[in-house]
């Protein structure tokens, strides 16, 4: 360890202020958010919405290129559209279930 006890900094960009600063992960961040929707994996829209929060707050701390500012929000939407979707579906699938089980108890009732 270096720096007073922090970890050595890897991957760093130097803007011409000389402030170091790390490299955004906006199209990462877009990838696994647009595959949350297309694929409907719960899993990617969680992760994009976790890794797209942590990034933005890192550029608003300065601690990351602000230049993919609007890929890192871009994927942040869709990873939350994709979690909301899914949950939608869970519970109208769910419901569906319900009201099939209860069609067919009073279906099957003698008269």
């Amino acid at each position: 360890m270096t720096n007073g006890g922090q970890p050595p900094i890897q991957n760093v960009e130097v803007y011409p202020s000389g402030q170091l600063v790390r490299p955004h992960r906006g199209v990462l961040i877009l990838v696994l958010g647009i595959l949350g929707l297309v694929c409907s994996c719960f899993v990617l829209g969680v992760i994009a919405w976790v890794m797209g929060n942590g990034d933005l707050r890192e550029m608003d701390a300065g601690r990351m290129d602000p230049s993919g500012r609007g890929l890192t929000q871009a994927g942040k939407i869709c990873g939350i559209i994709s979690v909301v979707l899914t949950i939608v579906g869970l519970v109208i699938g769910m419901l569906m279930m319900i009201a099939g089980v209860f069609t067919t108890a009073v279906a099957s009732r003698p008269v």
